[in-house]
């Protein structure tokens, strides 16, 4: 028996999702709980799997239409069921769904070609037969016959088509400007137009801290290491606990001051990043912040990540020192957080001691925040305090 397949819902928070492509093809079989259709929720990218197995009969909302959680999207079942009651019922759903990339109608990806109620394209029989021959899907090709009907002309002409449109990509790679690169970019853009932002940038000796991180990871195996961004965490969400109206956002006419300190943490993906959050790491040890992060880390390599891994921040921490490349830079405040901490990598550098010249491992800091929210000397006050955490760490301790 058919069954509809409706937009999931993937974490708590979770209203609306962005298809952002389909991973297989109408007339497809597939067994259940293999993945057919990526779906993007906020900033998190997640796989939509089949629940029954079966033919995938008709798609019904199309690449890069949001559409509220329990729309219907797809219809499953076995190819020669009739379909049509399910359709029409899905029609007006389907109809009222919006793009949120590329502009248009959410159909604006797919070509309307003539078809049966079991969503078998109309074509001629030389028309399938050069279409199976060149690789052409008949589902992508308009029909110039009686009634849509797709011709053998059609075919060729959809051939030649995609071979000059393949000829002229090979001068230049384009990537479509969808999914998590458009929300990542959308959500940066707001962020940069809404607040006028300044950012402190300063330099603290590590030297303590990293000895203080390897007392911490001594007899620890390699995958239970603590990393600096873990201590770093728990010495922002102390000076958090000190400064609590850096713990901040602004909401229209009124300033929230948040009893939680939420921490978020940026993790690079392939094209993109992410930010999960640390709650509650005021009340969290070293060791659970480590832990955290680190399942944080596994699930985004593994685009395991849930909606409700990445909702809440208060603060928000960026560390790019393992590039080896950057001091200090300007990282774009994680709105409606009013404050950012971007971390810069660890060198060797010449510091003076006591008057004395000495060697000494430093990192590099930058304090963006959010000028609505706060004063310069407030936020100068917030990184000293941190700068006091990172260079005797044992005061958070206890």
């Amino acid at each position: 028996m058919a069954e509809l397949v409706t937009m999931p819902k993937f974490g708590l928070t979770m209203k609306k999702g962005t298809i952002v492509k389909w991973l297989v093809s109408e007339g497809t079989p597939v067994e259940a709980g293999s993945p057919i259709a990526e779906i993007m929720t906020e900033k998190i990218s997640n796989q939509l799997e089949a629940p029954v197995a079966g033919s995938l009969l008709r798609i019904v909302v199309d690449k890069g239409a949001t559409v509220p959680v329990g729309t219907p999207i797809a219809i499953l079942g076995e190819p020669d069921e009739d379909i049509e009651a399910l359709i029409a019922s899905c029609a007006k759903a389907a109809s009222t769904a919006t793009t949120t990339a590329g502009g248009g109608s959410p159909s604006a990806e797919r070509v309307t070609v003539a078809a049966s109620p079991d969503g078998r394209v109309s074509a001629t029989p030389a028309a399938r037969k050069l279409a199976q021959e060149l690789g052409v899907d008949l589902h992508c090709v308009p029909g110039t016959g009686a009634d849509g009907r797709v011709t053998r002309e059609d075919v060729l002409a959809a051939d030649v088509a995609d071979i000059v449109a393949e000829e002229a990509r090979t001068s230049q790679r384009d990537i479509e400007y969808s999914g998590m690169r458009r929300a990542i970019g959308e959500h940066m853009a707001m962020s940069w137009t809404i607040a006028p932002k300044v950012t402190h940038h300063s330099t603290v000796d590590v030297t303590e801290l990293m000895a203080f991180r390897a007392r911490l990871n001594h007899g620890r195996k390699e995958r239970d290491k603590l990393s600096v961004t873990a201590i770093l965490v728990k010495a922002v969400a102390n000076a958090l606990t000190r400064m609590p109206e850096v713990n901040a956002s602004l909401d229209g006419d009124v300033i929230h001051i948040w009893q939680e300190i939420n921490v978020g943490v940026a993790m690079a993906l392939p094209g993109g990043l992410i930010v999960p959050v640390v709650r509650d790491a005021d009340k969290k040890g070293f060791s659970d912040i480590g832990r955290e992060i680190s399942a944080f880390s596994r699930k985004a390599a593994r685009n395991r990540l849930e909606p409700d891994d990445l909702v809440g921040g208060t603060f928000t921490i960026t560390n790019v020192g393992g590039y080896k490349s950057v001091d200090w830079f300007t990282p774009i405040i994680n709105q409606p957080e009013s404050a950012i901490l971007g971390v810069g990598r660890i060198v060797d550098s010449v510091v003076a001691v006591d008057g004395s010249p000495v060697v000494r491992p430093t990192m590099g800091l930058s304090l963006s925040f959010d000028h609505r929210v706060l004063d310069g000397a407030p936020a100068a006050s917030f990184l000293a305090l941190l700068m006091a955490l990172v260079t005797n760490p044992y005061a958070m301790v206890g």
